[in-house]
């Protein structure tokens, strides 16, 4: 495992500070503020130690309700709901400065046969015929804001590599809100269930509302442009592996009144779908100050 993966499965480990109260550390990646991955992980991950093992989560619904700070560490408060005959039912709530800056609603299923279908995988190419995210953007560095050009270059825990270009970080032609790219992480992990799903949802975040942006010629870099996540929604339909190489699929079907909505389909390499999301988010161009 590398270093920066081991780090990160020490921050979604969090600590256990008194009955149903957890506490976890904050990661500043230079964004200045939490990265929303981390605050659904952490979540997770304290709701997941309150429910027996063979029970695993199969939906996740989350609210971003403040901006995280990076400098102190946040506070998760669980609320065991119900334990029903098949299903378990946590609430948990982000706490930092005494104000609530998460909440999430999660439920847990034992191990059940039933009907099955799915959506097809799309054909793609292999990750190991493409190039990584950091590869594509070392070709454009340069046209990179300076204070955010070693951001994007920096080791990761998870391996990326994109099916579309992703110059359009800095040149934005408008295009269909849709984008998919393997991802994996940077490093062998334990065979735990619960840790790879907590490490999905920490990586579900990934290159996903600004999907929505694709059609309108903006990104986040552009001035005046104000994007946050407002809710994020997973289901976890399979078992799945995060250390093998999962295929996600994004796109954004609608966008309206300074929100975007995006959806994602995640794939392991032989084609089973196992787990879906949805987030929608804030995208706002915001008007330019007045002159005095």
């Amino acid at each position: 495992m590398s270093q920066i993966l081991n780090q990160l499965v020490e921050l979604l480990a969090l600590e256990q500070i008194e009955v149903n109260l957890f506490r976890g550390q904050s990661q500043d990646l230079g964004w200045g503020s939490v990265f929303g991955g981390q605050v659904l992980g952490q979540a997770l991950s304290a709701a997941v130690q309150t429910v027996p093992p063979e029970r695993a989560v199969h939906s996740v619904h989350g609210y971003f309700l403040r901006r995280g700070a990076v400098d102190r560490p946040i506070v998760y408060e669980v609320d065991r709901i119900r334990d029903g005959g098949s299903f378990t039912t946590r609430r948990v709530v982000a706490i930092q400065n005494g104000k609530a800056i998460f909440s999430l609603a999660a439920s847990f299923q034992v191990e059940e046969s039933g009907f099955e279908h799915q959506d097809d995988m799309p054909e793609v190419p292999p990750p190991e015929s493409l190039l990584t995210q950091q590869e594509q953007v070392q070709r454009h560095a340069d046209q990179i804001p300076a204070p955010f050009r070693a951001k994007f270059l920096a080791e990761r825990p998870f391996e990326i590599r994109p099916l579309d270009s992703e110059t359009d970080l800095i040149q934005v032609p408008s295009r269909e809100p849709r984008r998919m790219f393997w991802i994996k992480a940077n490093g062998e992990l334990p065979k735990d269930p619960a840790l790879h799903r907590y490490l999905l949802a920490y990586a579900s975040d990934f290159s996903f509302l600004t999907t929505a942006m694709l059609p309108h010629g903006v990104t986040w870099l552009t001035p005046g442009v104000q994007i946050a996540s407002l809710d994020h929604a997973m289901w976890f339909h399979q078992p799945f592996c995060v250390d093998q190489w999962l295929l996600n699929v994004v796109d954004s079907p609608n966008a309206h009144g300074g929100r975007g909505l995006v959806r994602g389909r995640i794939f392991t390499q032989d084609g089973r779908m196992v787990a879906s999301t949805a987030q929608e988010g804030l995208i706002r161009m915001r008007a330019p100050a007045p002159q005095p």
